[in-house]
């Protein structure tokens, strides 16, 4: 009787833990407000002595919705209009739409996405947009339309995104003042582009890990399905985080990338490297590393960034368990160089110059969690190996963001 009792036991543990695991993919698909599991043992006719039954009480969200809101900033505003079909077919397709309208520029992004039934992580996005941004470091005003179609897909550990883009781009100067670099670049180019990147996320948190590794792997190819453009791009991301004690937390992180234009051409300043800011390398102003003119920065062709972070939980735990969760205190130490490269030299005068001239910053701070999705630094940073031309912050420096150094 006993045995039987912990059978019993046993296939119940096993039946919640499908029924979890259910729930999640369920919630996953983004068109459900509410799943809710209900279990209890079998009956009627057909019940089996042993038998449980598995309900699902689901809430549908609309299969249309909408949003409106504003945005304001310095002398200017925007209007941004939204509607999205979380369920098109009735298969979790989803069909998304945003409009914005400002006092200086207008958007628009058309996003159709298609995962696989029954395997999520496998899908596909088609895109139609049309943005401006603008880039005050390079005096540079970048007008993208574009269209795009994006693969996503796991193999193995690994998951894969193959995207092939097709985009019109408009540059031009963003004041008066831009350098005659700058003004040389501007202009109309085709990009057609065909990339695959490759990852490994053993992370236990995309934000705030304390344990895992990840490894991100991207490759870019231009100019062989059309356009103006023509280059090869490489470049890489390395992340370990290890648990210490008293719940802090050592992360290592390495970034690098190479450029290599193709059939003569030089490369365009929107498809270079930048470096340096809160969320490279700390202590130096966003992206004013390398080469510049005039006071404008050009980016570089190839480049490399470290960094050594120490997280802990703040002085005397106030609010562990909730609100104090959110914050941890960062040391930091980091370093990179970014530059230009004879591709006439041999591998070595490359790690050379790679090697010469490396910018560093060490220092402290604060650290705050929004989310699952992004995080505020607010660092005390101190810049060290300060080249000719950089731009640095000494001080105290803010940062927000989704990836970070």
């Amino acid at each position: 009787m006993f045995t039987k009792s912990i059978i019993v036991f046993l296939c119940w543990l096993q039946v919640m833990k499908k029924a979890h695991v259910a729930r999640q993919r369920l919630l996953r698909l983004g068109i459900f407000n509410e799943v809710e599991v209900l279990i209890d043992t079998s009956e009627g006719a057909d019940a089996l002595p042993n038998g449980l039954d598995v309900t699902f009480e689901v809430t549908e969200i609309k299969r249309l919705t909408g949003s409106y809101n504003t945005m304001v900033g310095n002398n200017e505003g925007s209007m941004v209009l939204g509607l999205k079909l979380p369920n098109m077919f009735g298969r979790a397709e989803k069909l998304t739409f945003q409009f914005s309208y400002g006092t200086k520029e207008t958007s628009y992004g058309l996003s159709f996405f298609k995962p696989q039934p029954g395997h999520f992580e496998r899908n596909l996005t088609l895109n139609m947009y049309k943005v401006t941004g603008q880039f005050p470091w390079s005096s540079l005003k970048e007008t993208d339309r574009g269209l795009s179609a994006e693969l996503n897909f796991p193999l193995g550990m690994t998951n894969h995104t193959l995207k092939w883009e097709g985009v019109w781009r408009e540059l031009g100067c963003l004041a008066r003042s831009a350098s005659f670099a700058v003004r040389e670049e501007s202009g109309h180019s085709l990009k057609s582009a065909l990339s695959h990147t490759v990852s490994i996320d053993s992370r236990n948190s995309a934000i705030f890990p304390s344990r895992g590794a990840l490894l991100r792997i991207n490759q870019e190819l231009a100019g062989y399905t059309g356009g103006d453009a023509s280059f090869l791009k490489e470049d890489f991301e390395l992340q370990l985080n290890r648990r210490l004690f008293w719940d802090s937390v050592l992360s290592a992180s390495l970034w690098g990338g190479m450029l290599y234009p193709i059939g003569g051409q030089p490369s365009c300043i929107a498809d270079r490297f930048y470096l340096g800011g809160p969320t490279s390398v700390r202590g130096f102003g966003m992206y004013s590393i390398g080469p510049q003119s005039e006071g404008d920065y050009l980016g570089g062709e190839a480049y490399w960034a470290g960094g050594l972070h120490l997280y802990t939980p703040l002085p005397f735990r106030p609010g562990k368990g909730g609100f104090g969760d959110l914050f941890r205190t960062h040391f930091f130490l980091n370093a990179g160089n970014l530059c230009n490269l004879n591709y006439g030299e041999g591998p070595r005068a490359h790690l050379q110059k790679l090697a010469e001239c490396i910018r560093w910053s060490y220092g402290a701070g604060i650290v705050l969690r929004l989310g699952n999705i992004a995080r505020l630094e607010l660092n005390y940073c101190v810049p060290m190996g300060v080249q000719s031309g950089d731009r640095i912050c000494d001080g105290v420096q803010f940062g927000a963001g989704i990836r970070f150094l």
